[in-house]
């Protein structure tokens, strides 16, 4: 039932709102950022010998400003909570809580993520889901307790968008260096 004084007020969705709730969820669920940043720097260092935690840290940031990726963290949070609390219907309930291997579900909303930041985010991502380091590794312990289905995958896809955000920067930097034009933050 609608207020009397919201009747004719058209739906506006405050941007801030949606950005500060996506930050607070990740924390709710005890994901901070710096882990995801580690998981950034474990997939860059290689190709950057000269990455610093500080760049990492910051491409994260910039990944979780993304309306996308905000709609993703914030779908995937609540459908693992639902399952944590049994509210979802059978058969999706049991899947969800038990993380099934032939749901993929979780993977697709991730997608959505690394698809951010174009293409090269997709080894990236599959390269974190199978080794499962750092975070991913307690967010994937079925011991601990919480449902995390849904926040493995995004964590990991966060990260993978963030490297790939980084990987196009170098390059733009590294053609500015060579004097061509650089790219502007728009494109990156």
């Amino acid at each position: 039932m609608e207020h009397p004084e919201q009747e004719n007020i058209p739906y506006s969705l405050n941007s801030r709102k949606v950005a500060e709730a996506t930050r607070e969820w990740l924390h709710k669920r005890g994901v901070t950022i710096l882990e995801i940043a580690e998981l950034v720097m474990l997939l860059q260092k290689k190709y950057y010998p000269g990455l610093t935690m500080e760049e990492c840290i910051e491409n994260v940031e910039m990944v979780l400003k993304k309306r996308e990726v905000q709609n993703a963290v914030l779908t995937g949070i609540q459908l693992d909570l639902l399952a944590e609390q049994g509210q979802l219907l059978s058969p999706l309930q049991e899947m969800i809580e038990n993380d099934e291997g032939l749901y993929g579900v979780d993977e697709i909303l991730a997608f959505s993520i690394v698809n951010v930041y174009g293409s090269i985010g997709f080894t990236n991502y599959g390269y974190v889901d199978k080794l499962k380091p750092g975070v991913l590794d307690r967010l994937n312990d079925k011991s601990l307790g919480p449902v995390h289905t849904f926040l493995d995958d995004i964590v990991g896809a966060i990260a993978s968008a963030a490297s790939s955000r980084i990987a196009h920067r170098k390059q733009s930097e590294m053609e500015e260096a060579m004097g061509e034009k650089p790219v502007s933050d728009e494109q990156m």
